[in-house]
């Protein structure tokens, strides 16, 4: 199998924009989000995938200046711009990955795809327990394939996911189960909103430059509440 990352990524974001070229301890937010999956034992191939609108022209040029690979695709239709990126790349399995989220959790992402391999799932995510922006998601080529193909409403469209849980008798689904102590699913460490970004920079700092973990990042957002 070819196991691929795709990033998706664009400046135009509603709340916060320009957000994933925004700086973050001296990098920006899509430079931590790459940077935490250096951490990824397994071989994968990592793309960013962002729109063919000419604000998104600077992420392009980010990723060439960075030798990271950059798929263009259509702005509003990230369904098919998913299908479409895969598809070229001749992806099998596919994790998908946003570029506002800098907390993956890197371990958690290794037991996901071994779970979803192993397991034979169509569409594999680790949602509901870690904290907002830390879990991730994986499908098969062949069940991107069907959503791309039958998910017709807008938001089956907008977000990649949505056919998968709006139809799961379709698919062959898997949750999986996290430790206890990384369980906090109220906890925000994605990058949405100018809060979202501060707690992010106050976490990055509080890091010193080493990459945290879960656990030390509920830790150190409970001590600071």
């Amino acid at each position: 199998m070819t196991l691929g990352i795709i990033i998706q990524a664009r400046m135009g974001s509603t709340r916060l924009p320009g957000k994933v070229l925004r700086d973050i301890s001296g990098k920006p937010l899509l430079g931590h989000v790459l940077g935490r999956l250096q951490m990824l034992m397994r071989p994968a191939r990592i793309v960013v995938a962002t729109s063919s609108a000419s604000e998104n022209d600077m992420v392009e040029a980010w990723c060439l200046e960075h030798g990271v690979s950059c798929f263009r695709g259509d702005e509003t239709d990230v369904l098919d711009r998913y299908f479409q990126c895969a598809k070229s790349l001749g992806m099998s399995d596919i994790v998908r990955l946003t570029a506002d989220n800098p907390f993956t959790d890197i371990e958690e992402l290794e037991r996901l795809i071994d779970l979803h391999q192993r397991q034979g799932f169509d569409y594999t995510h680790a949602f509901g327990q870690l904290p907002i922006g830390v879990g991730a998601e994986i499908f098969t080529f062949e069940a991107l394939s069907r959503s791309h193909r039958e998910g017709k409403l807008p938001h089956h469209r907008e977000h990649v996911n949505e056919y998968f849980t709006d139809r799961p008798e379709l698919f062959k689904i898997g949750q999986l189960d996290v430790p206890p102590a990384k369980i906090s699913p109220e906890l925000r460490l994605t990058v949405d909103t100018e809060d979202d970004w501060r707690r992010a920079c106050a976490l990055v700092a509080r890091g010193g430059g080493n990459w945290l973990g879960t656990e030390e990042a509920i830790r150190l957002c409970s001590s600071s509440a």
